[in-house]
């Protein structure tokens, strides 16, 4: 290593920062999130700055500046944009011996700033040594999807425990202690937003003297995969593929999504494909139910959302038959990464003003459902699983009085490697999916305006909008 990282200490010491333009402003946004007292040396300060300064969060120095300027800083930046003047500043602030960061110049920087994944007071820096700055963003990006916004509460909260925890829990129960509180249960309240669920919890065991027995039943964590591409899930989605034990998926769900999982996880393939089931739904629910009363931590990982067509109230009524903790981790569903990959809104001010998420299969046994019940003027309907049913969904509509020149846009296996996209037209659907190879896994939109793409003549027309 060229650099040793550490941290510096703020609390009750100076910060400088030479300079009053965008630059300096820069590095204000980033010392404005520690305790330190902020003093901006510069003639004139940019809005932004003197903003700071007008609240109270900073002081202004604009008086010329000297070594003295630097004495006993913690540390010091230097951003006045003229690299004379930077060069001389950074004399200064080495005249009297304070750390110096000079914007732009690594040859005078004694001092790096590195890209921080802020869960105060839990503090990621990751740093390039000033090499590969853009690779340190993305290793930032990362790391953000690996801990949970509130992470840094219940480390904050267990600091204020921790003179409890001495007082009343045995030094050789301590560890143990704290190993539950940021790997059971009162974490995962505390991640999901139950905070003051898991303060209760953890200052029960304190006066109990210890971490409980951690008893048989464990938890489900119903986890929307996304639509395929893994950097769609949401950090809470990656969250439970980390702690898990056990992971059940289907076949819709990529690998490059299991890779997120813990290497010890196991993996159970449960197999489900359109209108047809390796592993029946009943069969599913039980061995999911199952792994959980043996005290492990499952996750049910579905493709989309797991409430958006994924039977999730079938599997959610067989946990809470056997009394098993759960939790639903939503998903971006197929239409919105679909109608992102069109680069479109699913709905239109003026235009569309509903949307409507159908499928076309609502039934184990195959029966196609009653899609043009769901039509109206002003309608964005997205239909799940219709490629197959192409034809009869195409008859079905223009039955409806949608008029056969509507447009049509088909997306399957959208964010995935191999996506496709068909545009057409209502009455050519069904020969354009097919002979454009589109099977599986799509998503098919028509959007009824309050335009003529519903007919007034036909039988069954509803009325438009005046």
């Amino acid at each position: 290593m060229h650099s040793f990282p550490m941290f510096i200490r703020t609390t009750g010491r100076r910060v400088i920062i030479a300079g009053g333009g965008e630059q300096a402003a820069q590095k204000a946004r980033l010392v404005t999130k520690t305790d330190a007292t902020l003093v901006f040396a510069a003639p004139e300060l940019d809005p932004e700055l003197a903003a700071l300064v007008a609240a109270g969060r900073a002081v202004h120095h604009a008086q010329p500046i000297t070594a003295r300027v630097f004495e006993g800083a913690a540390m010091a930046f230097v951003a006045a944009g003229c690299p004379g003047i930077d060069a001389c500043l950074h004399a200064l602030a080495q005249a009297v011996r304070c750390p110096v960061n000079v914007v732009d110049q690594p040859a005078l920087c004694d001092l790096t700033t590195p890209s921080i994944v802020d869960r105060d007071p839990v503090v990621v820096a990751i740093g390039t040594d000033g090499t590969a700055p853009v690779l340190a963003r993305q290793i930032k990006t990362q790391v953000e999807q690996m801990l949970p916004p509130t992470l840094g509460g219940l480390a904050a909260f267990a600091g204020r425990m921790r003179d409890a925890v001495a007082g009343r829990v045995p030094k050789e129960g301590r560890r143990a202690f704290w190993r539950w509180v940021f790997a059971e249960e009162p974490r995962a309240a505390w991640t999901r937003g139950a905070e003051r669920e898991a303060a209760r919890t953890i200052k029960k065991a304190v006066a109990a003297g210890g971490a409980p027995d951690i008893g048989t039943a464990g938890c489900i964590a119903y986890v929307g995969a996304g639509p395929g591409a893994r950097d769609l899930l949401t950090m809470r989605a990656v969250q439970r593929l980390q702690e898990a034990d056990v992971i059940f998926f289907d076949r819709l769900v990529g690998e490059d999504v299991l890779e997120l999982a813990r290497r010890d996880a196991e993996r159970v393939f449960v197999g489900k494909v359109v209108g047809a089931h390796a592993w029946p739904q009943d069969r599913i629910n039980a061995a999911v139910v199952a792994e959980a009363r043996k005290g492990r931590r499952v996750v049910r990982l579905k493709s989309g959302d797991p409430g958006i067509f994924g039977r999730l109230e079938e599997e959610l009524r067989a946990a809470r038959k056997a009394g098993i903790a759960f939790e639903i981790v939503p998903g971006v569903t197929a239409a919105c990464a679909a109608a992102a990959s069109l680069g479109q809104s699913l709905t239109c001010r003026g235009e569309t003003d509903t949307l409507v998420l159908a499928t076309a299969r609502h039934r184990d046994d195959g029966a196609i459902a009653d899609i043009e019940c769901r039509v109206q003027p002003g309608t964005t309907l997205a239909i799940y699983m219709g490629v197959s049913a192409a034809a009869y969904l195409s008859e079905r509509l223009l039955a409806k009085g949608i008029l056969p020149g509507t447009k049509v846009e088909v997306v399957a296996d959208a964010s995935r490697h191999g996506e496709k996209r068909l545009c057409t037209q209502l009455d050519g659907m069904a020969g354009d999916i097919q002979a454009a190879g589109i099977t599986g896994c799509a998503v098919i939109f028509v959007r009824t305006g309050y335009d003529r793409t519903i007919s007034v003549d036909a039988p069954h027309a509803e009325l438009r909008r005046a």
